[in-house]
């Protein structure tokens, strides 16, 4: 399954840190270890359960905040240098890692159709995602990133990483929203 997630998400390969590298793989392994959805899935599934019929996938809206993410933060390092360092293996790490506590918020009813699952109604997938990237042994900021990309990082103090994957996350969102 490690080459496939890294087939699958390709700036996996573009984190610098060996031992990141291998625990965003070793992420996403577990979540789906603990999901109903297998790595084939993650090209099937929603995105979002938020927007009627999208036929955007949560592997294509992963990379693309992952894309997003990476063009926002050599821009801040290009304009702003060591002002405010950013660490670009954490914004990668995190961009791919934003959402792999969705493969554990969704399942699929008796119909097939993708639903919020038992957990999912707990737990929302920031949570979900940063528990299991802390289990995996993510650094603290990365886990932050995850449990601050949504709503849930309003009510703390988002580190410049995290405020970068916010944003590349709304942008990927909003505008298919009307």
């Amino acid at each position: 399954m490690r080459n496939k997630i890294v087939e699958l998400f390709p700036r996996i390969k573009d984190i610098k840190d060996d031992d990141l590298r291998e625990k965003t793989i070793t992420c996403w392994e577990r979540s789906l270890a603990l999901s109903p959805f297998d790595i084939d899935d993650l090209d099937k599934i929603p995105f979002t359960l938020l927007l009627e019929e999208t036929d955007i996938s949560l592997l294509k809206h992963t990379n693309a905040v992952t894309n997003t993410a990476i063009k926002i933060a050599e821009s801040f390092i290009e304009n702003y240098g060591e002002k405010k360092p950013v660490n670009m293996d954490w914004v990668i790490s995190g961009a791919i890692l934003h959402d792999v506590g969705k493969v554990l918020e969704f399942e699929r009813d008796e119909n097939g159709k993708v639903v919020k699952s038992y957990h999912g109604k707990r737990l929302r997938h920031p949570v979900s995602g940063g528990i299991v990237a802390s289990e995996v042994g993510l650094p603290l900021e990365v886990v932050h990133i995850i449990v601050a990309h949504s709503k849930e990082g309003n009510f703390t103090k988002r580190i410049t990483e995290s405020w970068i994957i916010h944003h590349a996350d709304f942008v990927n969102f909003e505008p298919f929203r009307d």
